[in-house]
């Protein structure tokens, strides 16, 4: 199973993550997730994968949640919209495992699923 990473290499979280699991002895498919953004059923995917709603993927403190009216009690339908519209909404680094994903922050938190 390739282990993916949706990798921002602008961020030093998304940095941290991608060397630990290198530093682990894995090599993921790097995905750069603001080049080329997931679909709404990726991001579906990893939501159920994740089992948690779309607000706990989303960057809620990007200056552009605001802009677009974004709200914390939004659907989920309208928030992954917004996420696949505006993949920098996304929360990084996600990596995935198969049918497992995690949230790299802090980094650590994506080896249990490795």
């Amino acid at each position: 199973m390739t282990i993916k990473i949706w990798h921002n290499p602008r961020c030093s979280k998304s940095r941290q993550t991608l060397a630990l699991l290198t530093d682990n002895g894995h090599t993921p498919e790097i995905v750069k997730y603001l080049d080329a953004g997931p679909t709404a059923d990726q991001i579906r995917a990893v939501l159920a994968a994740l089992d948690l709603p779309a607000i706990k993927l989303m960057r809620t403190g990007e200056k552009l949640f605001k802009e677009l009216g974004l709200s914390k009690t939004d659907s989920d339908d309208s928030l992954v919209a917004a996420m696949v519209a505006n993949p920098i909404l996304i929360e990084r680094p996600v990596v995935i495992n198969g049918t497992h994903a995690a949230i790299g922050r802090p980094p650590e938190a994506v080896l249990n699923i490795v």
